[in-house]
């Protein structure tokens, strides 16, 4: 059983399914997850982009399938006795279905840590009653848990072996119709809906003010496959700045701007290791906000900024991330070429502090042994 309850955990989950069902065919799996995992032939009993949440506020209003779902898998657990659990992210519904899998016998691997370095590390404790092993992909996590006396190995990062350009500069810009003697900005709002609805308005209205600046800016929208276009289209179309909208594509696209807005998440980082420069946003209920500011321990909220150790890309917080701000950061972007420039070395340095390629067979690998154990222990691969 696999649950991944976003868009960064499908993809990741999907690498890590592949790898053990190439070491180990006989495995199938189910769970909770999205496009990725369906197409490497996993059981979905519900879907990530129903589960995914931003915020204390938006739980409440999906609390009753959220829950009706933790009660299904459960009971999976319980009747269909899996060998392995695999958790990614996802810590509050995750860490609740750890809890029962235990109850029910079933080994725990949790892939892709919680950010307790970030928030509630007393969590530590609980991770350490209810997951058997744990997998991290970030250089720093490993000495967080193993100090707490969690099983923890680093694997390094997904991201590596995932984030590349399909395509050349001068093919990316043919297949998307865009100009190379003109500026192109990136814009990408999240992969969940609550994100989107509360950025894109403020992106779309960054890019209006930067296509007076700037009358030949190009702008790019690559779509989460998560995000009803409808929603992106009935946003855009309150703005007069032409955005080209593109179904996924996203590595091709970032990787020609010149310059991202980019939601605060997985996509920040996958902005860096294309070595975009970038405006990071970040908007949340006021509620969300007011508690967060009282656990939250870290100076920078950008995965990017966190791993660099300092500020690489301007954060906008709240009533900050306005489209007058986020087109003012933008615009310091395209006039300072120089600038620029410098930005991509730093970003270039990033790749190297996330280990080597290969973060999904090293964590399969791991997941095989549970499994082994799992299943010498009187249950079936199921």
């Amino acid at each position: 059983m696999i649950v991944a309850g976003e868009a960064s955990g499908d993809l990741h989950g999907a690498h890590l399914v592949r790898e053990m069902k190439a070491a180990d065919p006989s495995l199938s799996f189910c769970g909770v997850g999205g496009r990725n995992l369906e197409e490497e032939g996993v059981r979905l009993v519900a879907r990530s982009s129903d589960m995914a949440v931003v915020g204390f506020t938006e739980v409440f209003s999906k609390l009753r399938f959220i829950a009706g779902v933790f009660f299904l898998l459960r009971r999976m657990l319980r009747e269909e006795n899996p060998p392995l659990l695999i958790l990614i992210d996802y810590p509050d519904f995750n860490l609740r279905l750890a809890a029962a899998a235990k109850k029910a016998g079933v080994p725990v691997f949790y892939y892709i840590s919680p950010q307790v370095w970030a928030w509630r590390k007393n969590r530590i404790h609980r991770i350490r009653e209810v997951v058997d092993r744990m997998a991290v992909i970030l250089p720093f996590e490993k000495d967080v848990y193993a100090q707490m006396g969690v099983d923890v190995d680093f694997v390094g990062h997904p991201l590596l072996d995932a984030v590349a350009r399909t395509r050349s500069r001068e093919e990316a810009l043919a297949a998307f119709g865009l100009r190379d003697a003109q500026p192109i900005v990136a814009i990408l709002p999240g992969s969940r809906e609550k994100e989107v609805t509360t950025l894109l308005p403020e992106m779309a209205g960054a890019a209006e003010i930067l296509a007076r600046d700037f009358p030949g800016a190009q702008f790019v929208l690559p779509r989460a496959d998560t995000v009803d276009p409808g929603l992106v289209q009935g946003i855009l179309s309150r703005q007069r700045a032409a955005v080209r909208v593109l179904d996924g594509q996203m590595y091709d696209a970032v990787g020609l701007a010149d310059a991202a807005m980019v939601a605060s998440g997985t996509a920040t980082l996958e902005t860096a290791l294309l070595e975009t420069p970038m405006v990071i946003a970040y908007r949340i209920s006021p509620l969300t906000a007011a508690v967060g500011k009282r656990f939250i321990r870290v100076e920078h909220i950008g995965l990017v900024n966190l791993i660099a150790g300092k500020r690489l890309a301007p954060e906008l917080v709240q009533e900050d991330a306005s489209a007058s701000r986020l087109a003012a950061e933008i615009k310091a972007l395209l006039s300072d070429r120089e600038r620029r420039d410098a930005i991509r070395s730093e970003l270039a340095a990033i790749r190297h502090k996330l280990g080597e390629p290969g973060a999904a067979r090293r964590a399969a690998a791991i997941a095989l042994g549970l499994v082994n154990r799992g299943a010498g222990a009187g249950g079936e691969k199921a």
